[in-house]
């Protein structure tokens, strides 16, 4: 499989760049849910620690709002899907032709990609309106075929539609990982940068300092967080949790967040709650303090195309709690992990294969505390910083070729007049 190189890291400190502040409106067209608004809010923080203005616009009632003490911009809409996506990127058309001459960057998603098309036909009949145009890429429809709505089916075709045509709305595109610029059919050409999930280390501080690792005869908390849907393959990690534990191996197993699998997985908790418990979703600033209650963290995720692109947050949020990791051994966790020795390994995703990662974690349970700690060491090349250096660099690029572009077609427009 070819990849796609890493951009080289670089400071992109705005003295260091040249060029007078640049402003970058970043558009989240849904809502800034508890348990996935990290991707935003934390890059929004840490691109403005680099000189840029930030403009993150997302839905919600007509305000400005402090969300983590990160300044966030929202639209307020109206509750029903489509109409809701109509109304919210009409309303973003608006304001970016009003800041047409402040913008320097509009960065956007796949749910918005049909609204550009409009400013970017605009763009060539007006001299003061020079942004240039990213299509971020971060993640493909998830759900499984036999368990899909007709909305997700829908939003598949959407998807794939999107990709075929991300040149014509886009300047220049980035995506989450080089393996889903590869399955997405992104051409080298208009592949700016990857830049992947990160974390904040700084933030899981309290999950080290307040937890107790298990003794000889406790139970070994294992934790996942992050959504409940049938494809996430936690009804058979539950399954496995069972059976280890009538094999005399001692397994509690949390689930904190929700989905379309949370009935079945409710049910089988309410059944046997000594050995599982499933939590509702809570806010990001207090996944630190659950973290501080696990031994290890949980990625029991099959081997589909859709997991095997993606670079997922909790991953780093283990690792920057100090947890060992219990993981299936897909391309999205190798590529992360390698020849780490902070991982346990189900060499694939059914019950069989996690109860034997169970009977590994249980055989090394005295070894829990030092894994995390190895754990902890590697997440330094995971940090949203880093991710954020990925992007700017990508976004530099694009800003320092529509100059170039533009000043090309301003020296060939006379041309075209005297012919």
């Amino acid at each position: 499989m070819n990849t796609i190189p890493e951009i080289e890291m670089q400071d992109s400190s705005a003295s260091e760049r040249g060029f007078d502040k640049p402003h970058l409106v970043w558009i989240q067209p849904g809502l800034l849910k508890a348990l996935d608004q990290a991707t935003w809010i934390e890059m929004t923080r840490e691109i403005r620690m680099r000189g840029w203005e930030v403009s993150l616009i997302t839905t919600g009632p007509s305000c400005v709002k402090q969300i983590n003490d990160v300044e966030v911009e929202c639209i307020p809409t109206i509750n029903f899907y489509f109409l809701r996506q109509a109304v919210f990127n009409l309303r973003v058309f608006f304001i970016v032709v009003n800041r047409r001459e402040e913008i320097d960057v509009l960065l956007f998603h796949q749910l918005t990609a049909p609204w550009i098309l409009p400013l970017k036909l605009l763009r060539r009949f007006r001299n003061d309106f020079n942004l240039v145009f990213v299509l971020d890429t971060r993640t493909v429809p998830m759900e499984l075929k036999n368990k899909s709505s007709l909305k997700d089916r829908i939003r598949t075709r959407f998807y794939q539609a999107i990709g075929v045509a991300g040149n014509f709305v886009s300047d220049g595109q980035t995506t989450i990982t080089g393996r889903l610029a590869e399955m997405v059919h992104i051409p080298q050409e208009s592949l700016w940068g990857t830049w992947p999930s990160g974390v904040d280390p700084e933030r899981f501080k309290v999950s080290i300092r307040d937890r107790t690792w298990p003794g000889e005869k406790d139970a070994i908390q294992i934790m996942y967080i992050g959504i409940l849907h049938y494809e996430r393959n936690l009804m058979q990690l539950a399954r496995a949790i069972l059976r280890a534990n009538q094999d005399g191996m001692k397994f509690f197993l949390s689930l904190i967040g929700w989905g379309t699998e949370q009935p079945a997985l409710e049910e089988i908790a309410n059944r046997y709650p000594q050995y599982i418990d499933i939590h509702h979703p809570v806010p990001h600033i207090e996944i630190p303090s659950c973290l501080a209650k696990a031994h290890v963290g949980a990625l029991p995720f099959p081997d589909l195309p859709q997991f095997r692109v993606s670079s997922p947050i909790k991953l780093f949020e283990y690792m920057a709690s100090a947890l060992p990791i219990f993981a299936t051994r897909i391309d999205c966790h190798m590529d992360v992990i390698k020849d780490g020795n902070y991982v346990f390994w189900a060499e694939d995703a059914s019950e069989e294969g996690l109860l034997v990662g169970l009977h590994q974690i249980w055989e090394k349970r005295a070894s829990l505390q030092q894994m995390g700690m190895d754990s902890l060491k590697a997440v330094d090349s995971w940090t949203w910083g880093k991710s954020a250096e990925k992007l700017l660099q990508a976004l530099e690029y694009g800003i320092a070729k529509r100059r170039v572009d533009v000043e090309i077609l301003s020296k060939r427009q006379p041309m075209t007049r005297n012919n």
